[in-house]
């Protein structure tokens, strides 16, 4: 095994099962890392919620993804599709910050994936942003009908973001220098 796995838990214990499960599922993506690549996976139970999350830092780029089911083992083996799938979306926005080149493996940067999708930036919105409070910005974001609403805090004179999250809840995204 090349990779490092650093496990973690929230609620649950990690049982030699579900360890194995993820360095057997999760290792599968070490065809794309360098030896040594870190990957810091957590796991965490809510109810009936089994969530995974796995992140994967790479100079300059973070690859990371979570999945809840009702089933850890299943949790386990979404997180690792889509990481692969993230994988080979981006390979050349990965790849062509040449300091990356370091950190995935010559097979994976020399091979070429067809279903590789060009991300385009369709269209381009200017607008008067205001100086408000976090809340009055969630009041302007359910009035746009968006999932998240960028504005100056009127407490910090930052620009922050707001977004919507599952069961009706709000975040705020500051930024940190």
């Amino acid at each position: 095994m090349y990779m490092k796995f650093i496990i973690s838990g929230k609620n649950i214990d990690i049982t030699e099962g579900l360890k194995s499960a993820i360095e057997d599922k999760i290792g599968k993506l070490e065809k794309y890392f360098t030896p040594d690549t870190e990957v810091h996976v957590t796991l965490s139970v809510e109810k009936e919620r089994q969530k995974i999350e796995v992140t994967i830092p790479v100079k300059g780029t973070v690859i990371r993804s979570e999945q809840v089911s009702n089933d850890m083992y299943v949790s386990i083996d979404l997180v690792e599709e889509i990481i692969e799938r993230q994988l080979k979306k981006y390979k050349n926005k990965l790849i062509e910050k040449q300091q990356n080149k370091d950190y995935f493996r010559q097979e994976f940067i020399e091979k070429d994936y067809v279903d590789e999708e060009e991300i385009q930036i369709v269209r381009s919105k200017k607008f008067d942003i205001k100086p408000m409070y976090a809340e009055d910005a969630c009041i302007q974001m359910e009035l746009t009908g968006h999932g998240f609403f960028v504005f100056v805090n009127a407490e910090t004179g930052q620009v922050n973001v707001v977004y919507k999250r599952k069961g009706n809840t709000y975040g705020l995204i500051e930024p940190e220098y």
